[in-house]
């Protein structure tokens, strides 16, 4: 499922005008990227919670040319999923 057919999931559900829930979606992802990209983590509960990652230094080898080089301390943007989410797609916990 991409964000269009999300978009059209919500209109059709919620009775929102498609270009208004478009504007909504869009906020929401700029949100919470803005949030991320700040240092802050995003919680939502029953789903998951966004973070970052503290990657440590560390030497990687160019296998190509047979090299090390170092890759300096960096944060990946995360997500953690919450338990209940997982158990209700491996099928445990009925929705």
């Amino acid at each position: 499922m991409n964000k269009a057919e999300v978009v059209t999931e919500i209109a059709t559900k919620t009775g929102i005008n498609k270009s208004d829930v478009q504007v909504v979606v869009e906020s929401f992802f700029q949100v919470v990227q803005q949030a991320m990209v700040d240092g802050k983590s995003v919680h939502f509960k029953g789903f998951g919670k966004f973070f970052n990652k503290k990657r440590s230094k560390k030497i990687a080898r160019n296998l190509t040319d047979n090299t090390a080089m170092v890759i300096d301390e960096h944060y990946v943007p995360t997500l953690k999923i919450s338990k209940d989410f997982v158990n209700k797609v491996k099928g445990v916990v009925k929705a």
